[in-house]
């Protein structure tokens, strides 16, 4: 049975969360999550190109060649991949800065590519639309929330805003490579805690 548009969106809201039920995505959401603004940042970024590439896949998914499928998609992720690049250079090139060579590698996430694969091209554009968004929000709400716990802890911050005051002791360890996997490890662990039940 077809599911309706609400139902397309809010799978990636909960469902279908990338990091956290996919396990997909995991390259910048590792990354990129020292802080809430970076997480924001890319997650937003990848959001756009995903409802855009979903749109133009499923526009264009008639006309296609099966054969040629997966480079057609690669090379319409790569165009709004550029988009986003040049938008973010332009408006905001500080965070662009700190985001470095993942805006870029947008273009091979398997978040995107998968759902243009699995999704766009075999459904009609309000469903894509709906899933790409649902999907890209989920992704920017999970990026956040691993920055703002990873921020906390590790510099005793939430977007730059000092929260525990001047005694606090920062844990430093949790805006390193190994405190990305602790945290990432500890959310995953909770979400399919709370999911069981």
């Amino acid at each position: 049975m077809a599911k309706s548009i609400v139902q397309e969106f809010t799978k990636g809201l909960w469902n279908e969360i990338p990091p956290f039920r996919l396990v997909l995505g995991l390259c910048p959401t590792l990354a990129v999550t020292k802080s809430v603004e970076n997480g924001i940042g890319m997650g937003l970024a990848t959001t756009f190109v995903l409802v855009c590439s979903n749109i133009l896949v499923s526009m264009l998914r008639n006309v296609i060649p099966a054969k040629v499928r997966i480079a057609c998609f690669i090379i319409v992720i790569a165009t709004f991949v550029t988009v986003v690049e040049l938008l973010m250079q332009a408006f905001t090139y500080p965070l662009f800065l700190k985001l470095g060579i993942f805006i870029p590698l947008i273009v091979v996430n398997c978040i995107v590519l998968g759902r243009s694969e699995a999704f766009a091209s075999k459904n009609p554009i309000i469903p894509s639309t709906a899933d790409g968004l649902g999907i890209g929000i989920g992704f920017t709400l999970s990026l956040g929330a691993l920055g703002a716990i990873r921020e906390l802890l590790g510099n005793g911050t939430v977007l730059g805003m000092d929260i525990f005051g001047p005694s606090f002791e920062p844990f430093g360890f949790m805006v390193e490579a190994p405190g990305a996997f602790i945290c990432l490890g500890l959310m995953l662990c909770c979400m399919n805690l709370i999911g069981s039940k």
